[in-house]
Order: structure tokens, then C-alpha cells, then sequence
């Protein structure tokens, strides 16, 4: 008798889609039980508002979570940056698998990289983080950009550059690999110039915690590297305050493997990693202010070690003045 198959909850749209089918390949490889996917929509689906005005952080997550905690799916699979910082005491993040490529990337006209752009360009995108870093970047480089709030899923948003109401988009590299369209992308946007988003590029699979079996099993596809890195991260955000429509930027990488995971190879062989570097940038969406720090320190050994690099390079950068940029807030 074949055993009962698990249900993977996940949004509907395609990139939640697909990132679903791949975890669920993987979890039947190491439970040898079948994987359903229950297809749930979430208030963030169907909301047409911008995120920053529904609430940014949760609006993707709380519906799945709502199913895990009725028992109506066995596990859930998220993107991490858009799981709100506090755990519920109920869920467990069973595992962070390796993680994608972190960075953003562009999808221009005419095959533009971002210094290529022509005068007046119009950038879209819905997060205040990647406007305050780009109008940063375009005013220290001589640059004269505009950028447009946009929302929609990927078609939608490049549908705007083929359509030519957009010069550009700005969307996360991660995604459009998941989805097998990597090859729209113009241009990668270095971390120097770009910091992502808390956990981009990475993937939560949250299951009920009083599932002792499933956690186990699902704790095989963990990535240790991954999740000490984005819990420093999140631990950084938390410490700030800041929901995911904060314009606040993180990223936790490890020097000697940061530019082979940039290219899509995170373990690197041979390369022994011993340092960990955490990155926060928080800024007006203008670009006017910003305050950028980062620290490196051995790689931390634990949760709680992880946590508390995050917590200190947010309290460095709240005494640089960040706290004044984090109330921007969409009324």
C-alpha cells in the first residue's frame, strides 16, 4: 500500500508554483511519500493595492499559515523575505534549503544595462528598498532616473518594458531562475549597488511544530550556510522595526563563496568559510539619505549568535540615524 501523500500548501501564482513543485520533488526523495500541492490564495494575490500600503510583511503568509494550523496541509513553502520576522510558537521552519542567487537583476529595453539607460529613464518597481538604492546609486553616478511603483506578477511586470510604458523593471534574479527565464534578465545589479531583501533568494518550508516526524525528514534538505545567513538577516530587519515594505536592504554572505554564489554555485569546492559579513542598508526612497553599514566576525555557530550579529549592526546603524528612515510609511 502506497503511503498517504503529503500536502504542500502554496500560493497560485507561478513562481510560487514552481518553487512548491521543486521542494515537493525533494521532499519526496527523502520521505519516499508522494507530494500534493493545495493551492491557496493569499490576501497579497488578489489585494491590488502596493504592498506598502497593505502592510508589506504577511500579506503572502497568513493564509497558508491558516491552513497549516487547521491541519488542512501537512507543510508550507514560502519565500522567506516575505515571512514576517516573529515565528508563531505552533509553526516550525523546518528548513532553509540553499539558497538561489540573492541579487536583483534588471529586464530593460533594447537590452539596456542599468548605466546604459537613457536620461529620464523609468525604472518600475513595487519596493521602496530597490527605489531608495537605485535613486542612491543614479545620484552618485550622474544618473537621471525615475523611479515607478508597480505591482503584478512577473509577466505582468515585464509586460511593461515589451509594451514600452516602462524603460525598465527591477525584479529578483531568484525568481526568474525558479520560473526558467533567466535569460530575459539585461543586467545583474552588484550587491554594492543593490543590497536584496532580508532572505531573498531563499525559501522557508514551514510545517505544524508538534509534527515531530515530518520536521525531521524535512530538516534533510536544510542548508546550514543559508539559514545562518538569513537569520542574521531577519534578525537584522527585526531589529529595526521594519516590515517588508520598509526600504531596508540585508544581505549575510561569506566572503570566499559570495561570488561563486552569485553565479549560481553556493558551495564552492574547496573553499574553507570562516567569516561571515552582514550588510544593512535603510534609506529615504529618494535616495537622499541613506545609512549603509556591515561587520564580519566568524560564522556564527548558533541561532542565537546568528540573531545577535543582526541585532548589533542594527543598533550601530539606529544610532547612524536610521531610525528617522524606517517611518516611511504608506498611509
Amino acid at each position: 500500500m502506497t503511503e498517504k501523500a503529503l500536502r504542500l500548501g502554496t500560493r497560485r501564482s507561478k513562481l510560487a508554483m514552481a518553487q512548491s513543485g521543486q521542494v515537493a520533488d525533494a521532499v519526496s526523495q527523502v520521505t519516499g511519500r508522494p507530494v500534493e500541492l493545495v493551492e491557496i490564495t493569499t490576501y497579497g494575490d488578489v489585494s491590488r493595492e502596493h504592498l506598502a500600503q497593505i502592510g508589506g510583511t504577511g500579506v503572502f503568509v497568513a493564509a497558508l499559515r491558516e491552513a497549516l494550523a487547521r491541519g488542512e496541509v501537512d507543510f508550507a513553502v514560502h519565500s522567506l523575505k516575505d515571512l514576517p520576522t516573529a515565528q508563531p510558537e505552533e509553526l516550525v521552519l523546518a528548513a532553509v534549503p540553499v539558497r538561489e542567487d540573492p541579487r536583483d537583476v534588471i529586464v530593460a529595453r533594447d537590452a539596456l544595462k542599468l548605466t546604459d539607460l537613457p536620461r529620464g529613464a523609468r525604472i518600475g518597481t513595487g519596493s521602496p528598498r530597490r527605489m531608495a538604492q537605485l535613486n542612491a546609486y543614479a545620484l552618485s553616478h550622474g544618473l537621471d532616473i525615475e523611479t515607478v511603483p508597480i505591482r503584478g506578477n512577473v509577466d505582468t511586470r515585464i509586460g511593461y518594458v515589451h509594451k514600452g510604458e516602462l524603460d525598465a523593471v527591477v525584479l529578483a534574479a531568484a525568481g526568474l531562475n525558479r520560473i526558467g527565464r533567466s535569460d530575459e534578465v539585461t543586467d545583474f545589479l552588484s550587491v554594492d549597488t543593490v543590497l536584496p531583501a532580508p532572505g531573498q533568494g531563499a525559501l522557508a518550508i514551514e510545517c505544524a511544530a508538534g509534527n515531530a516526524e515530518l520536521i525531521a525528514a524535512l530538516a534533510e534538505l536544510d542548508d546550514p550556510f543559508t539559514r545562518v545567513a538569513v537569520t542574521a538577516e531577519r534578525s537584522l530587519l527585526a531589529a529595526l522595526e521594519a516590515g517588508c515594505s520598509a526600504p531596508v536592504g540585508a544581505l549575510a554572505d561569506f566572503p570566499p563563496l559570495s561570488a561563486p554564489l552569485e553565479r549560481g554555485d553556493p558551495q564552492a569546492d574547496g573553499q574553507i568559510v570562516k567569516e561571515l559579513r552582514l550588510r544593512g542598508v535603510v534609506g529615504t526612497t529618494d535616495g537622499t539619505t541613506m545609512v549603509q553599514l556591515s561587520t564580519t566576525g566568524p560564522v556564527p555557530e548558533t541561532h542565537e549568535a546568528a540573531t545577535a550579529l543582526g541585532r548589533e549592526l542594527a543598533t550601530e546603524m539606529l544610532a547612524q540615524g536610521a531610525t528617522g528612515l524606517m517611518g516611511e510609511r504608506a498611509q
